[in-house]
């Protein structure tokens, strides 16, 4: 298993990927999260329960809307394209939405991006394995891109939160009640 600082250094990687393709996009990104503290203060928060070790690594916002960013690298199976999310990060993120009236996003390595309400009613309970933390996790099926031809009319899908409302149909954003999956392009 890589060490600490590799596994770091791949999601900073990761996680600043994900800011610039936002920036892009026009939303003003800031670092939240675990990322702003300093080690002792982070490595003290690893030792508890608290639902504090699952925050989010980014808050972005545009006009009136923020949304907050969990960057998942490392969190899709090669063999599946099944995402991997912690079952305590999912249930740490239902209780920050309904505490924070924000959503929270997670965007893995292939910018498909889901929300933990996705994760929760899509997810199935992973094997126990020895790999990784070892902790209780969902494995979720990659979501399905939007046809290139978006479908017309009142049935067409709503603008995706994270892309410009001109942009959201045609980059294949699919979203919708119980269903928010999309992929970035």
């Amino acid at each position: 298993m890589p060490s600490f600082q590799h596994r770091k250094a791949v999601g900073d990687a990761h996680e600043l990927r994900v800011a610039q393709e936002l920036t892009w996009r026009g939303w003003n990104v800031n670092v939240w999260g675990q990322g702003v503290l300093t080690d002792p203060v982070r490595s003290a928060l690893r030792g508890t329960d608290s639902a504090l070790r699952w925050t989010p690594d980014l808050i972005i916002a545009t006009g009136q809307q923020i949304a907050l960013i969990d960057c998942k690298s490392r969190m899709t199976s090669r063999a599946t394209s099944r995402h991997v999310v912690e079952r305590a990060a999912v249930t740490a993120h239902l209780q920050l939405v309904a505490w924070t009236l924000l959503p929270v996003y997670y965007v893995f390595d292939n910018l498909d991006i889901l929300t933990p309400h996705d994760v929760l009613t899509a997810g199935r309970h992973g094997p126990y394995s020895n790999a990784g933390s070892g902790s209780p996790y969902y494995l979720v099926p990659s979501p399905a891109p939007w046809p290139s031809t978006p479908p017309s009319g009142p049935s067409g899908p709503p603008g995706c939160p994270l892309l410009p409302d001109n942009q959201s149909q045609a980059s294949g954003c699919k979203e919708g009640r119980g269903n928010s999956a999309s992929r970035m392009p």
